[in-house]
């Protein structure tokens, strides 16, 4: 996780309406999980958007797909509970096969336009050296689907256009702002990544019902704990110029 520079900001006022957007299920809670569980419990009606469907989310070449995305789904719903987010929206395009198309940014338009949030977070489109082709798209499609929510001409009957005050880009390339949580809001993110059982052993490292499942445990919430105190919060790159 890269850290903050000097000339870092810290701590959004807090947000009345919040919007977070993953390429996949527990992208967000990794990207951003401790920082909604924190504007949650300060009131924000917090929402998120899912992009894919997760059906590439097993190491399992025998797995029934159609029941994977509805595990995801649910997955996803519990976890947005833990974090105290108010819905999910999944836009339920195909795993891997993420494209910042026409369509995708009409229908994210049309998510935040409906939610019209105070800040939106997502992917960094720029990451450099990122190997998951749904990251780049689903960062891409986030500042699209923004300046076509801002805009009248774009996309005019897909909701009255919305422009954030702030956009928050997790996984940075370049960190300049972060975001202060404590050791409940953290634990409020490990909670929500927990909640995607199906992800346990190919993301999370851990092997259900092993001698070492404890262990793994541990050391997965040990990682997370580090990387947050590492970097004095949630990093982000901030975009106030929307």
């Amino acid at each position: 996780m890269t850290t903050a520079s000097d000339s870092s900001t810290f701590d959004l006022p807090a947000p009345v309406r919040v919007l977070a957007i993953g390429a996949h299920p527990d992208d967000i809670e990794f990207g951003c999980g401790a920082t909604l569980a924190k504007w949650a419990a300060e009131g924000a009606q917090v929402e998120l958007c899912v992009l894919t469907d997760g059906s590439k989310g097993t190491w399992d070449p025998t797995s029934d797909l159609a029941a994977l995305v509805a595990t995801r789904q649910a997955e996803q719903r519990a976890a947005a509970a833990r974090l105290g987010a108010a819905a999910v929206h999944f836009l339920g395009r195909v795993d891997g096969e993420l494209v910042a198309d026409r369509d995708t940014t009409e229908a994210l338009c049309r998510v935040i336009r409906a939610a019209r949030p105070d800040v939106l977070l997502g992917h960094d489109p720029w990451k450099q050296y990122r190997l998951h082709p749904d990251h780049r798209a689903g960062g891409r499609l986030v500042i699209d689907a923004l300046v076509a929510a801002r805009d009248p001409h774009f996309f005019p009957d897909a909701g009255v256009p919305h422009r954030p005050e702030h956009l928050l880009l997790f996984e940075a390339q370049v960190v300049d702002h972060v975001e202060r949580v404590t050791d409940a809001q953290v634990q409020a993110k490990i909670d929500a990544l927990m909640a995607h059982h199906s992800q346990w052993l190919s993301t999370h490292g851990i092997a259900e019902g092993t001698a070492e499942e404890p262990e793994q445990r541990e050391r997965f919430a040990t990682k997370l704990r580090d990387e947050i105190a590492a970097a004095g919060g949630e990093p982000f790159k901030r975009i106030d110029d929307l």
